[in-house]
């Protein structure tokens, strides 16, 4: 660690001085000259105010407000695993040594598990990374983390966009600010391809369904997709629906329908279902490179894409972590805007009633403790410096809009993420159905929707068994 510039008189000072002085005159290997340059050393080195405190070591004038807490440790525990780790310990290095406090990640692939099981056992850690709102709402409920701090509100009130608040708040109290960021709202294409086939990516919703009518009309399926994961088979037609739900009629309504105030056989909803349906399930347009519309249900999500390299489909709508899965289909595949895959933004339907909508999602930081360390560091990870320290690194988004974008890799997916999630001014919500009761949101939702493309089951008996679903209390 770099040595830190602690508050102290000037008393203490001339004391260092002083103690300095008297070595050199007893070292029969000092030199007048050598005991004036210490002494210069010194005294440059701490340099005095008028209030008695010194300054903070050069290099960790960023860190002053988290200063007087050496030797003090602070722990985390997340489901985040290695290689994301060491990125983490990477990020907030020079935050340690700066000011002294030891950072002690803890990841465990057991966390939602763990976590309860420890709070109730008196052995919470001092921070925790929460992947869900509906998770921090239930350790609020089970008297479990602590409101945050001033400083935290001060930033997430400055760098973000206040829906982002609203998720880290439970019953009217703020607990908990965001961390990373992830963008759904995009719409993976072959840049190589549309160059090609004189295409240009569409900026509106009327744009985006002309391109498709042109696809077909030169042979090509436009879109393509698939539900297929394991336990989690369907979650792909949620974020689909999501995207409509929140393009047509904006957050409030958005909001009401996610706490079940506006239930799935309401018009609304009904009508968002009707837009997916001559989206996704029109024959027409999928499934490309895989067969009909009922083979979406049996597709693997992480094998969607694949036919856009291959020039059998056009599009695909899915989440910014897609750019990772590009090199299973192709070795050395690009993601870039010049690319062998690229992504673009889905247009809005309507920006008076919702603009720039961005459906997404991302992590929260929670504190379960209120010692003075834990406070600085909570603060720390809120501020923008944290997020620009980390982003740097690649592979990580923050919706925190302090971080330049030119932090993040030109042209980049993140950079490009990045660039809609940091807008104050746009319609960002959280995923539904992660907001939702997990017997909806990770359940009917998920298993209603399957059927939907698989068995064509009609919508409004998918929608009438999603509200059954719905948890009375």
């Amino acid at each position: 660690m770099t040595a830190l510039k602690r508050r102290r008189g000037a008393a203490v000072l001339a004391g260092g001085v002083a103690t300095l002085m008297l070595l050199a005159a007893c070292s029969s290997d000092s030199s007048t000259d050598e005991t004036a340059a210490a002494t210069e050393e010194a005294t440059a080195s701490e340099e005095v105010t008028e209030e008695g405190t010194t300054d903070v070591a050069a290099g960790c004038e960023a860190y002053a407000d988290y200063m007087g807490n050496e030797g003090a440790s602070v722990s985390i525990f997340t489901s985040i695993l290695p290689p994301e780790q060491g990125l983490f310990e990477q990020s907030w290095s020079e935050f340690e040594s700066c000011t002294g406090i030891d950072i002690v990640y803890e990841g465990s692939d057991q966390f939602e598990a763990q976590l309860p099981t420890r709070i109730a056992g008196g052995n919470a850690p001092d921070i925790a990374f929460i992947p869900q709102p509906g998770l921090l709402a239930k350790l609020v409920s089970d008297g479990g983390p602590v409101v945050a701090p001033e400083g935290t509100v001060s930033n997430v009130d400055t760098y973000w966009n206040p829906a982002w608040k609203s998720y880290g708040t439970v019953d009217g109290t703020f607990y908990a600010a965001p961390l990373g960021s992830n963008m759904k709202s995009f719409v993976w294409y072959s840049p190589k391809t549309f160059a090609a086939n004189g295409y240009t990516v569409p900026t509106t919703w009327d744009a985006l369904w002309a391109l498709s009518d042109q696809m077909v009309a030169d042979g090509v399926k436009p879109w393509c997709g698939g539900l297929e994961s394991g336990g989690a088979t369907g979650w792909p037609a949620t974020d689909w629906l999501e995207q409509i739900m929140l393009r047509m009629y904006g957050g409030e309504v958005y909001d009401a329908w996610v706490n079940h105030e506006l239930l799935f056989e309401s018009p609304e909803v009904n009508a968002a279902m009707d837009v997916l349906a001559g989206w996704m399930k029109n024959p027409d347009y999928v499934n490309g490179g895989f067969g009909n519309v009922q083979t979406i249900a049996s597709t693997a999500f992480q094998d969607a894409g694949g036919p856009i390299l291959k020039g059998e489909c056009g599009m695909l709508q899915q989440a910014s972590f897609y750019a990772n899965f590009w090199t299973n289909f192709q070795e050395g595949a690009t993601v870039g805007a010049d690319g062998d895959a690229f992504a673009f933004y889905l247009p809005a339907i309507d920006e008076a009633t919702a603009p720039q909508p961005v459906v997404g999602g991302g992590e929260f930081v929670a504190a379960f403790a209120d010692r003075s360390e834990v406070v600085a560091v909570q603060n720390y990870l809120s501020s923008a410096e944290f997020a620009t320290s980390k982003a740097a690194l690649g592979t990580w988004v923050s919706a925190n809009s302090g971080v330049p974008l030119d932090t993040y890799a030109d042209g980049s997916i993140d950079q490009l993420s990045a660039q809609y999630l940091t807008d104050l001014g746009g319609t960002f919500r959280f995923d539904a159905s992660d907001l939702m009761p997990a017997a909806v949101g990770a359940g009917a939702m998920w298993t209603e929707m399957t059927a939907w493309f698989a068995e064509d089951k009609p919508t409004a008996e998918v929608l009438k068994a999603i509200d059954a679903a719905w948890p009375t209390s």
